[in-house]
């Protein structure tokens, strides 16, 4: 399975122009748009999960969003897409998935606030 569709690339693509432009804006006010997740990415075998929300328009490899990796730290950053991919699991037979069933309600900011609380993502 592909990590992202083709729609969920052109979204996180979009965003990552959105928020460059608005980052780079002279009327910026320094802050990030607070965009909804537009994938929830996870390990079938173990406790990572990435909600991922845009991609870097300079580096299509990057993505952003909250990243944890079930430590109990769950935390804002970027992720390489290609790393994710590369990622073998169960003697190759599984990799890292798309929650095809997730459907994001608030913002990426919610969310981080619930699992900062909780020690881990609960979408």
């Amino acid at each position: 399975m592909n990590l992202l569709t083709q729609d969920q690339r052109r979204k996180l693509r979009a965003n990552g122009k959105a928020n460059a432009e608005r980052l780079e804006s002279p009327e910026s006010d320094g802050e990030a748009h607070d965009f909804f997740p537009v994938v929830k990415l996870f390990n079938p075998c173990g406790a990572a999960t990435w909600l991922l929300t845009e991609i870097d328009p300079d580096e299509p490899d990057i993505a952003f969003g909250l990243c944890d990796l079930g430590m109990g730290c769950p935390e804002l950053g970027s992720v390489r897409l290609s790393e994710l991919a590369s990622v073998k699991l169960m003697g190759g037979a599984l990799g890292i998935e798309r929650d095809r069933h997730f459907t994001a309600d608030k913002p990426l900011s919610a969310y981080a606030a619930e699992a900062q609380a909780c020690g881990r993502i609960t979408a």
